[in-house]
């Protein structure tokens, strides 16, 4: 028997991920839950899909017998719906921004808006789950973390807590991203002519993801300067991390914290000391891969992290969080 499982935004590229990975998930289905304007044309698989639709309300919980319910949706949408599929008894993973910042406030300073649905945060559960997933076993709302920050944060956090770094020298995150990372909705700063042969930053100092590098890390703004950089490619975010040692490692030294931390962790791969991850080999996956360069000569190292912003960066890490959620087997429907 497979629990059948919403999806709403099923049209954006991240729903349509989700669309995706449900579809051979041993044990979930997919059902397309069709609110607003996203009913209609969508990615390939969802436009040529026999999966079943149902309307996107509470009462679908109870009608298609949903488990729970997943929101690429924005975050708006997300405050609205949220609480209408909480009340109807379904577990919602949130892949919005709507629940990932502690309080109303901390929302209104990153996002310039008011957040309508502030009641719930109290009781959200931000998951990375290699770090949180106790906190997500079991959880009924599942704030999802942004692909900036999974990728940020699986790279700084063991170093942190290693004290390994040197903080007064700060931490420089140059973070490369696909094009799909911005939405399917067409904007003319996506558009084929300005992407195409270009490499542009964006949201220097002020970028939205900043404050979950800082909640999971452990570190302050200032310690932290982050620039995320659009390059034209489809999907994929590569983030090279360049800081100052506290004291002299070697490549492998620090590849063995990463090690100690992760060595049990099915979708983190480590990179032989000296060697780096590319976007090819995370593709379509629900891996992050972590490769390690320092020079205890001169202090200085480079950790370079790469994901699919699609995949471990939306969807695949929201399955993640679903299988957690729920009690199936973390890894099931990903590998």
């Amino acid at each position: 028997m497979k629990y059948p499982v919403g999806i709403v935004g099923f049209s954006g590229y991240g729903g349509a991920e989700a669309v995706r990975l449900l579809s051979r998930h041993p044990h979930f289905e997919p059902v397309l839950l069709s609110h607003r304007a996203d009913s209609g044309d969508g990615p390939k698989l969802v436009r040529k899909s026999t999966i079943r639709r149902a309307l996107s309300s509470p009462d679908s919980v109870a009608s298609e017998g949903l488990k729970a319910v997943l929101l690429a949706t924005p975050h708006d949408v997300s405050m609205e719906l949220a609480p209408q599929f909480l009340n109807a008894g379904a577990t919602v993973i949130d892949l919005a921004a709507a629940f990932r910042l502690p309080t109303a406030a901390d929302y209104k300073t990153w996002y310039k808006d008011d957040h309508t649905a502030a009641h719930l945060l109290p009781g959200a559960v931000y998951s990375i789950p290699e770090f949180h997933r106790e906190r997500a076993r079991g959880a009924k709302l599942i704030a999802n973390p942004g692909c900036y920050p999974t990728a940020a944060n699986l790279a700084i956090r063991p170093l942190i807590e290693a004290g390994i770094i040197d903080r007064k020298a700060g931490i420089v995150c140059d973070a490369k991203s696909g094009v799909s990372g911005a939405g399917r909705k067409a904007t003319l700063k996506n558009s084929f002519c300005e992407v195409t042969e270009n490499f542009s930053a964006y949201s220097i100092l002020k970028h939205r993801h900043v404050p979950e590098v800082l909640m999971v890390s452990g570190l302050q703004e200032s310690e932290f300067s982050f620039t995320a950089q659009l390059i034209p490619i489809e999907r994929g975010i590569l983030e090279t991390i360049y800081f100052r040692l506290a004291k002299p490692l070697t490549s492998a030294e620090i590849v063995e914290i990463y090690q100690k931390q992760y060595g049990n962790e099915p979708f983190i791969r480590l990179h032989e000391a000296g060697t780096m991850p590319d976007l090819h080999g995370v593709a379509h996956t629900n891996f992050c891969d972590l490769g390690v360069v320092s020079d205890p000569a001169s202090g200085r190292c480079v950790v370079v992290s790469a994901i699919d912003n699609l995949v471990k960066g939306a969807a695949g890490q929201a399955i993640q969080n679903l299988n957690l959620a729920l009690g199936i087997e973390e890894t099931a429907g990903l590998l």
